[in-house]
């Protein structure tokens, strides 16, 4: 059965519900601009690192040395900006176009129909402002039952509310009630405000990785969390 839930604060109310066929417009836009939202973190943290900073610098500086034009040289500066600006935007664009293939496609497939799994929305004002999903990990370790968050997203004029903290917990009360003895989820090193969110919910560091060589190259990398239940 879905499981319901609605909180009121002095900002707002929402109510957190599982996803319907008609929420799936909604929820792919949602989707599509939260993961958008990291294209302009990643663009200044590879700025910040210091074989770009080194670029930026030498390249254009040898080009004037080399040219006698500084002219070309702040033609050169510009260019690498775009350059450094499309390679921070590509790989998001793809993961959103994976995703859009795969489980977003069809969200009821994805997780409604499997036992252990659910798709949840928050709601405010008859408007899709959440998400949150939620699907078993196929290969756990022996004597462990668990649960791996997905999706979690919300709309960037609806943060500071709860909004995120309230789909957390009801991912782990499902987890609970489900008798997971583990919720897993994966964030990045460029997520730091998700990072606090999950840490202060109970969440713990298990380890990191880089998700390709791009990530590795600009220095971000994956991070994987779990929360445990005591009884687990």
């Amino acid at each position: 059965m879905p499981r319901f839930e609605t909180q009121k604060s002095l900002m707002a109310t929402y109510h957190i519900r599982q996803y319907q066929d008609s929420d799936h417009k909604s929820v792919v836009d949602l989707f599509s601009k939260g993961m958008e939202e990291h294209i302009p973190a990643t663009f200044c943290h590879i700025l910040l690192l210091p074989r770009t900073l080194l670029l930026l610098l030498g390249a254009p500086l040898a080009l004037a040395l080399v040219s006698g034009s500084w002219l070309l040289a702040m033609f050169c500066v510009f260019f690498l900006l775009l350059l450094l600006r499309l390679l921070a935007r590509q790989p998001w664009k793809e993961y959103v176009a994976k995703c859009l293939r795969t489980d977003m496609a069809d969200i009821t497939k994805s997780y409604l129909n499997a036992r252990g799994s659910c798709f949840w929305v928050a709601e405010s004002g008859r408007q899709v402002v959440g998400t949150v999903a939620a699907l078993p990990v196929k290969d756990p370790p022996v004597g462990r039952k668990q649960l791996e968050l997905f999706r979690l997203s919300v709309s960037s004029q609806h943060r500071g509310q709860g909004i995120a903290k309230a789909l957390i917990r009801t991912v782990l009360q499902f987890a609970r009630d489900q008798g997971y003895s583990d919720v897993l989820l994966e964030t990045s090193t460029l997520q730091q405000g998700a990072m606090t969110l999950y840490l202060g919910l109970g969440f713990q560091r298990t380890g990191q990785y880089f998700m390709s060589m791009f990530w590795r190259l600009v220095a971000i990398c994956t991070v994987q969390l779990k929360y445990s239940f005591p009884s687990a």
